[in-house]
């Protein structure tokens, strides 16, 4: 396992120097001047020409490329000339929030997805199967800003149960954890519902009952544990997209994440913060998908990573 931990790891380099060309490449052709936008409107051609200077947006652009990647390794991600911050300490301050963001949407997904799921399996074709299935298909069809603007009106407005926004209290999160797992829960309800149909049909499942187990411990014990598997792929796939999907959520509930302040990076053209939020990202995104492989080696020992 460690031997693939390591592989993996060397793997991600070319990807995440990839990614971070990719983008320094798309920043320089954008049609705003960053030097331009730190130095205002009313600024004289000579000071904009100096602060292009002191960034560095002179020089070619594979020099400043190069000079961006040996900070990089020397863990400097950059100054945000707009927030007047490092910005590595700028996304150290956000990321918390996001990742809190992250795991509460994820558990509300899993929360309210999964026993849908077997539910509906279990109950296959008769009401509470239907009924799990309408609510899914609802869940699915609400958008994410129009939901999170409903519970506001209602839960923090009408019913004053929880903030209106921001990060004040604990509470603070309820809210916009249910809004971005929600329409993940009504996936992993279907999701599972399937895999759990085509496990209730395999064979040993027949012989567990076959042998006198009662359908709760066949449930527990056989069909759920190998149904899951495909849920574990699943989860690990949302982390990269509860980091882009989430943006609207923390607009819409004032939430300080990540995706917020890259968000406001790019309205102001902040270079090295668009570079350094587009890094952290990339690498959360392959962060996740290693420790999704390294999790179902463990839940299934039939999983052997090389």
């Amino acid at each position: 396992m460690w031997g693939y931990i390591l592989k993996r790891l060397v793997q991600a380099v070319p990807v995440m120097i990839g990614i971070s060309l990719i983008t320094f490449i798309l920043i320089y052709y954008l049609p705003a001047d960053p030097a331009r936008m730190y130095a205002g409107p009313s600024a004289t051609a000579e000071t904009v020409t100096r602060i292009r200077h002191e960034m560095g947006l002179d020089l070619p652009l594979w020099q400043q490329y190069v000079n961006y990647i040996g900070d990089v390794a020397h863990g400097d991600l950059g100054f945000s000339y707009r927030k007047q911050q490092p910005v590595l300490e700028l996304i150290l301050s956000r990321l918390p929030y996001s990742i809190v963001l992250i795991i509460a949407g994820i558990f509300v997904e899993l929360i309210i997805g999964l026993p849908a799921g077997i539910a509906s399996a279990v109950a296959r074709g008769r009401w509470p199967d239907r009924l799990g299935m309408v609510v899914a298909l609802l869940g699915v069809s609400a958008p994410p800003f129009w939901l999170g603007l409903m519970l506001l009106y209602v839960f923090a407005y009408l019913i004053p149960i929880f903030p209106l926004g921001g990060a004040s209290s604990p509470g603070s999160i309820v809210l916009p954890a249910i809004t971005a797992g929600l329409g993940g829960a009504a996936w992993y309800a279907r999701m599972m519902r399937s895999s759990t149909i085509d496990i209730l049909s395999a064979d040993y499942v027949r012989t567990a009952r076959a042998k006198g187990q009662g359908p709760r411990l066949v449930l527990m014990r056989h069909v759920i544990p190998n149904a899951i598997n495909p849920i574990i792929t699943m989860a690990g796939m949302d982390i990269p997209w509860f980091i882009g999907g989430v943006v609207l959520v923390e607009q819409v509930f004032n939430w300080p994440g990540l995706g917020r302040l890259t968000v406001e990076a790019i309205q102001t053209v902040d270079v090295p913060l668009i570079l350094g939020t587009v890094s952290i990202t990339a690498l959360i995104v392959v962060a996740s998908g290693l420790l999704v492989d390294v999790v179902q080696g463990l839940v299934d020992p039939r999983i052997r990573h090389r």
